[in-house]
């Protein structure tokens, strides 16, 4: 019994070991899928939040858009918070749908 127990555990253990390898981007079957790309830049006072889609169907790439939102780099709130971090040093968050 508890050679099948070991046996059982060991192949658990190098199945997990194997699914969590990723793949490099770049590796990546671009026949049908979406590339974003997310950048930010700082011109003078404002910061540009640029984001950048190619998105390929069949193995043809059928479109590609750029959306740019522009801030101002510091944001003056009442609150207390800190005053020193500017909008280009805010994480960014994604979801995906």
């Amino acid at each position: 019994m508890k050679y099948i127990f070991f046996g059982l555990s060991i192949s658990v253990l190098v199945s997990c070991s194997e699914a969590n390898q990723e793949k490099p981007l770049e590796q990546l079957d671009k026949k049908s899928a979406r590339e974003v790309v997310l950048v930010t830049e700082t011109k003078g006072d404002s910061v540009l939040h640029i984001t950048k889609q190619h998105i390929w169907f069949n193995g043809e790439k059928i479109a590609d858009k750029s959306d740019t939102i522009i801030t101002a780099k510091r944001v003056n709130t009442w609150s207390v918070g800190d005053t020193a971090q500017t909008l280009s040093e805010v994480p960014i968050y994604v979801t995906v749908q």
